[in-house]
């Protein structure tokens, strides 16, 4: 699995980073989280609202910050 935040560096996108990791840990997984701070490549994905995570290439969310409950249930 590939878990992917993408956003500028802005405290909205640090703060999933720090839930998206909170919640694979919960799961007792070893993914890495890689962000994308280019925002060519962002615009790529057709991200035009960041903060965004993306798993496996697909991204899930959006423009906002979900729960690290709502990050347990899409990473599968």
């Amino acid at each position: 699995m590939k878990i992917e935040i993408l956003g500028s560096g802005c405290s909205k996108c640090k703060e999933l980073e720090k839930r998206a990791k909170e919640a694979i840990s919960r799961k007792g997984l070893k993914i890495d989280v890689e962000h994308i701070y280019d925002n060519d490549k962002i615009i790529e994905r057709n991200v035009f609202v960041t903060p965004a995570l993306s798993i496996d290439g697909k991204v899930v969310v959006s423009g906002r910050v979900p729960s690290v409950d709502e990050l347990l249930l899409l990473i599968k």
